[in-house]
């Protein structure tokens, strides 16, 4: 803890303990905690893990982001790929299906050289023990080479679009500190498992900052890292920092408390979308800034198209017209979110497609119910009380009976519970009444989280269901992991189990698309044909809000999905 704080050019290790932890416990005041530059982060969680390969949860991620750094990264204006520890664009042989990749001349924190043997061995220990998270985005590569020191060369199996896209923004380790646990669990009767099992306490890596200490429960402690490649140097307009000495992320374990730090000063920065029932606390302070920002998200009402009646398509088209997802935004999110008509959220600019059909758009209540009634009663659907009468006047139907005469047996929509995710429970709600109206029987339930994904994704025994991707990847791929008929399978992606060959050729044809235009073209037409089959109805997008202090700290940089992102910790200075 001695580097913390140098007064006078002497290090205090006293001195600096007792002033971490008065920044801790929001004792320091708020110009001792700007001239000592250090961020105060609040958190709702720990890190579940710090083994790279082992983490998954966005807390984890997010500490991890800081330390361990890809080829490329997504830029903060169009969220373009651009250069990272690559020094720039890969260059492709077509005739051999190589590409070629010059790095930068980066240190890891430890002070030893970054270099192409790192980059081979973090591709290889992939590949070889197919680490669950990464291992699609390199099997397909036949061969990694270090060409010389700061030259790699990927030789592909196959054209694959994804390798430029999602196989470069891999995180890159250390071979140095990572051969011999890899040596070790190579060894051993589950090799997987024991290169997963292995705790790293203090990672290696090519970022901003490095792991100072982790006090679970209470904080991680981050400095920065001197050995920085990108500091002082001007990587997409931004003279790159870190211009902080440190951040401490503080582990709060509820919104209330964070929030409440935020007001009082003991945190900086709320790294968590705000909800709406906080604003008004919020917004009055003049020492508080709140950021509002798009999302990659996808929150969506989700049928089992594997039997009946949710295998017609008349039904799924219906209850999507029947939808009002104005209503959900404006009541359910408080009017921070946004109406979602394709699979791809718009904040993808260069893949969403705004041409995709959009059931019940500029339609009120009594117009969506009477569409909803046409594309039913022209398929054969019939009720004791229809939901439109003789004279054209909506009513409430009873007793809407299938195409065969049968009486459509009581369904069920599956949510998270309201303390896990109150929006997609009360969604569920409101789809529910809006169905019952149209002679539907159904009732939503909700279930706790991992029982519903057991039984959606594991038993595939459901219904409906309203799950949500609080962070898409800006890779299109996942439409064919989320609707290929081979992921249709128990744990597969293709929950819904939608099955259309056409589909999954045409999927198939985008991912191996090596012409980015090419592959636009083709990932608008999968678009299409899911909404025009509507194995998922998209519901909606929320907006994060995120809150900072303005009299500690300047320089925050917004992007899609926020704040808190690479390039505003390397571009936030005291202020």
């Amino acid at each position: 803890m001695g580097k913390l704080i140098e007064f006078a050019g002497i290090t205090y290790k006293v001195v600096a303990a007792a002033l971490l932890a008065a920044l801790l416990l929001g004792l320091a005041p708020a110009s001792q905690a700007a001239s000592n530059g250090m961020l105060k982060v609040g958190v709702l969680e720990d890190p579940k893990s710090l083994n790279l390969w082992l983490a998954t949860d966005a807390w984890s991620n997010r500490v991890l982001g800081m330390i361990y750094q890809p080829l490329f990264i997504r830029e903060p204006k169009g969220s373009k790929l651009v250069p990272w520890l690559a020094a720039s664009e890969p260059v492709y042989d077509p005739g051999k299906m190589t590409y070629t990749l010059k790095l930068r001349p980066a240190k890891w924190s430890d002070g030893t050289d970054f270099t192409a043997e790192d980059v081979v061995f973090t591709g290889n220990t992939i590949k070889e023990f197919k680490i669950p998270k990464q291992s699609s985005k390199w099997s397909f590569i036949n061969k990694i080479v270090a060409v010389d020191k700061h030259t790699v060369r990927f030789e592909l199996k196959r054209p694959k679009a994804t390798f430029l896209t999602r196989t470069l923004v891999t995180p890159i380790v250390q071979k140095k500190q990572w051969e011999k646990v890899v040596a070790k669990a190579r060894k051993s009767e589950k090799p997987l498992s024991a290169l997963l099992r292995d705790s790293v306490d203090h990672p290696v890596g090519t970022g901003p900052f490095k792991l100072e200490q982790w006090k679970k429960g209470v904080f991680v402690y981050l400095t920065a890292n001197p050995y920085f490649f990108g500091k002082g140097q001007t990587i997409q307009g931004f003279k790159m920092g870190p211009y902080i000495k440190g951040i401490i992320f503080k582990v709060f374990g509820t919104a209330d408390a964070a929030v409440l730090a935020l007001r009082k000063g003991s945190i900086d920065f709320y790294w968590n979308s705000i909800q709406a029932g906080y604003l008004n606390q919020l917004e009055g302070d003049k020492d508080i800034k709140l950021f509002v920002s798009n999302k990659s998200g996808l929150y969506y009402l989700g049928f089992n198209v594997r039997k009946a009646p949710f295998d017609d398509q008349a039904l799924r088209q219906a209850i999507a017209t029947v939808i009002d997802k104005n209503f959900i935004v404006k009541r359910v999110l408080q009017g921070y979110g946004e109406r979602l008509w394709s699979v791809i959220p718009p904040g993808n600019t260069f893949y969403y497609n705004p041409d995709v059909p959009k059931y019940g758009k500029g339609l009120n209540h009594d117009q969506r119910v009477k569409k909803a009634y046409e594309i039913l009663k022209a398929a054969g659907y019939t009720w004791e009380v229809p939901p439109v009468n003789a004279q054209g006047q909506v009513q409430r139907a009873k007793g809407i009976r299938l195409p065969d005469g049968d009486p459509m047996k009581e369904f069920t929509i599956l949510t998270p519970p309201a303390d896990y995710d109150p929006h997609r429970a009360m969604s569920g709600q409101l789809i529910q009444e809006w169905l019952r109206a149209m002679g539907m029987p159904v009732v939503s339930r909700p279930m706790a989280f991992g029982a519903l994904i057991q039984k959606v994704k594991g038993q595939h025994d459901f219904d409906c269901f309203i799950l949500g991707y609080g962070k898409l990847s800006l890779d299109p791929g996942y439409l064919r992991a989320f609707f290929h008929s081979k992921m249709n399978k128990p744990n597969g992606w293709n929950m819904s189990g939608y099955e259309s060959a056409a589909f999954d050729a045409l999927a198939t044809d985008s991912n191996n698309a090596m012409d980015p235009d090419q592959r636009r073209e083709k990932v608008m037409i999968l678009q299409n044909m899911l909404m025009t089959a509507v194995p998922y109805i998209p519901l909606y997008n929320p907006t994060i809000i995120e809150g900072v202090r303005t009299d500690r700290f300047t320089g925050w940089v917004p992007m899609l999905n926020g704040i808190g992102n690479l390039w505003s910790f390397c571009d936030i200075k005291p202020k």
